[in-house]
């Protein structure tokens, strides 16, 4: 009797110790030693994703975290992406994620102003994205951060930024106040976009709208040197001086050498810029110049505009720029 107590009593010993290195085995830390990133292919069985878990070193046994996931686990399918796994990272945590289905989410940036060629840049670089696409019509494109995860294709991003622009600016456009200057959706995008690359200040730009919006009404020139740059560039930035030459050139762009609105955008505009165009400020000006601290000053008439270049000069020739 007393060995069969022992028996017994060890059993019951290994039965517990057999528990306690199950439950530690899925609860404890796991074999990783750094962040690692594991792709989970569509329609992968747990076996297969374990597998792959076991090849980076996510977990220690691909048979052993199956047979823990079935003891365990909450029997919720897993889901395919990319998931990035902490250093030692639990089992018991490895399986929820799976399940939870929170993969990595990449993200391209979309600078507001942001011209076209440089968005096919940004798509193109963008590491996990898949195919190739042609630069998008400028103007097209809604500046915003976009999240893609790792195989998406590069087609359906800028879809994506698309669709975005074609929403925002259809309902802009409805909301557009009386005192507009643009008369289609199309004008909108056009000046929003020199307004953009005019200012990047954000509390400045109904009043660079409403300068610009003036000129328009009275035919003056609206005189954008972002306009002469980007026939030269595409948008990209310049890198010197303009030449009086590119001032006088008539390309459909020069809003020196021709009054009225250029033939299409020169960049991708925000939010901000097209809102401004569809409400510009209450304001009779018609000239602005830089103030010397990333903002510009504002002028009636060209005899205040003159004062107001003159005071900018100093300041230049101060910095030492002149």
């Amino acid at each position: 009797m007393r060995r069969v107590g022992c028996i017994g009593l060890i059993a019951g010993l290994l039965i517990v110790i057999a528990g306690w290195w199950a439950v530690h085995g899925w609860k404890g830390h796991g074999p990783s030693e750094r962040a690692t990133t594991v792709t989970i292919a569509q329609g992968a069985t747990l076996a297969a994703a374990a597998r792959e878990l076991e090849r980076t070193g996510v977990i220690a046994s691909a048979g052993r975290f199956r047979t823990q996931a079935r003891l365990f686990g909450a029997g919720t399918p897993i889901k395919a992406g990319e998931y990035a796994f902490p250093a030692k990272v639990s089992a018991s945590e490895v399986l929820s994620i799976l399940q939870g289905g929170k993969a990595v989410q990449r993200v391209v940036i979309v600078p507001e102003g942001l011209p076209s060629v440089m968005v096919h840049d940004a798509l193109m670089k963008a590491d996990g994205l898949t195919g190739d696409v042609k630069v998008p019509a400028e103007g097209s494109v809604l500046p915003d951060g976009y999240a893609f995860e790792r195989g998406d294709t590069r087609a359906a991003v800028l879809a994506r930024m698309q669709a975005a622009m074609t929403r925002y600016l259809t309902a802009a456009w409805k909301a557009r106040k009386p005192t507009t200057v643009v008369t289609s959706p199309k004008q909108a995008i056009i000046l929003a976009s020199i307004v953009e690359k005019e200012t990047g200040k954000p509390e400045e730009r109904r009043a660079v709208a409403a300068v610009y919006s003036n000129r328009l009404r009275l035919g003056m020139p609206l005189q954008a040197d972002p306009t002469v740059i980007y026939p030269i560039t595409k948008g990209r930035p310049l890198g010197r001086r303009i030449r009086q030459s590119e001032l006088r050139a008539k390309n459909g762009y020069n809003t020196y050498a021709s009054p009225g609105l250029p033939v299409g955008p020169i960049a991708n505009p925000g939010r901000l810029s097209i809102d401004a165009v569809l409400d510009p400020a209450s304001s009779k000006a018609l000239y602005f110049v830089a103030d010397g601290s990333g903002g510009h000053v504002f002028a009636d008439t060209l005899a205040e505009h003159n004062a107001n270049v003159k005071k900018w000069y100093a300041i230049r020739r101060a910095r030492g720029e002149m």
